[in-house]
């Protein structure tokens, strides 16, 4: 009985001891796990800067990222397929065999700026539309040199320039007068940010700034919380002169974009002529409006509300801004005495760094 019992005994103790040691072995298997996992997640995040020409600009992205990789070939393929979908400079894009009344299929590059655009008119009750095309043509700010402006060519174009007359139905443009010609300049590059930062979103990277241009895209912040600083130009005399920075903003999350009227500019007769063309009117717009600095959710929405308060001017777009959530804006502008002043809404405000 007792050799017996010790025999049951020390099955017990074997049985234990077995249990003991695959706890123990699993034990140090997930402890290797939640090391290795530590060592991940500790691992520190290595800048990555990718710098170019591209869309008649340059760009800048700067992100941060535990592997350490150079997404440079895919920043490439972005650029390269909006190039081909929605550039006024590409003969064989997309937007330019529209332009030409060409059967040629939509993508969604195309059909997102589109859209985008249709819905910055609505909201702004057409100071911004893309069928001004034709005009921007005339007045130089295209490929071809602008014709002699006159008031009758003005007039002859005016009846194209309405986003009402334009749709999109059955995967084609559908255009009330085929001489409609569309323009996604103001919104292109703010679609190229967003884009390049949905792509690092997807892989893994969440916290980077892109710079297409000047069409700003912020998410996250750099190591230790250490937030986006981005600088807002003041307005230079020629298109040449030297960038000065006017002030900085904390950004965080959002789309930064700067219109202005300062740099891009045509001279007929002596005569100094705002991009900015007033598709209501057919005319660079003459107001005290010197640029305008907007915040929104995405650069893509920043890039279309800047052009519309350059367009409509301060006074009259910021009812416009004030009346959207989470957008901010900065005016620059010549006041009375011919000085430089600046506006500034709350939210932005609070963003600008002292």
């Amino acid at each position: 009985m007792y050799h017996i019992e010790n025999q049951i005994i020390g099955n017990h103790q074997n049985h234990y001891s077995m249990k003991i040691k695959r706890m123990i072995k699993y034990t140090i298997t997930l402890m290797t796990i939640v090391l290795a996992l530590s060592s991940c997640l500790n691992r520190p995040s290595e800048k990555i800067v990718l710098q170019g020409l591209a869309q008649g600009s340059y760009y800048a992205i700067t992100y941060f990222d535990t592997e350490g990789r150079n997404f440079q070939h895919e920043v490439d393929s972005i650029f390269t397929l909006i190039d081909r979908s929605v550039s006024l400079w590409d003969t064989n894009s997309i937007l330019s065999k529209v332009n030409r009344n060409e059967d040629v299929a939509m993508n969604q590059v195309f059909i997102d700026n589109f859209r985008i655009a249709q819905e910055a008119a609505e909201l702004s009750h057409g100071y911004f539309d893309a069928t001004i095309s034709p005009l921007v043509t005339a007045w130089g700010f295209s490929r071809k040199q602008g014709d002699s402006i006159t008031p009758a060519l003005i007039d002859s174009l005016r009846p194209l320039v309405d986003y009402r007359n334009v749709r999109i139905e059955k995967g084609k443009v559908v255009k009330e007068n085929p001489l409609i010609t569309l323009d996604f300049n103001a919104i292109a590059q703010g679609y190229t940010s967003d884009m390049i930062g949905s792509f690092l979103e997807s892989k893994g990277i969440t916290d980077y700034l892109v710079d297409t241009g000047g069409e700003i895209m912020a998410k996250g912040s750099k190591p230790k919380g250490q937030p986006w600083i981005v600088g807002i130009e003041k307005p230079a005399e020629n298109w040449d002169s030297e960038r000065i920075v006017q002030t900085c903003i904390q950004l965080k999350d959002k789309g930064l974009v700067t219109s202005g009227s300062y740099r891009k500019y045509v001279e007929r007769d002596g005569k100094r002529y705002s991009h900015c063309i007033d598709p209501k009117t057919g005319y660079p717009v003459e107001h005290n409006l010197l640029s305008a600095t907007v915040i929104a959710k995405n650069s893509v929405w920043a890039d279309a509300l800047a052009s519309i308060c350059m367009v409509m001017g301060m006074e009259n777009s910021l009812p416009l801004i004030d009346s959207l959530p989470d957008v901010e804006a900065y005016y620059i502008f010549v006041n009375a005495d011919n000085e430089l002043e600046t506006y500034a809404t709350e939210g932005f405000a609070r963003q600008i760094v002292e």
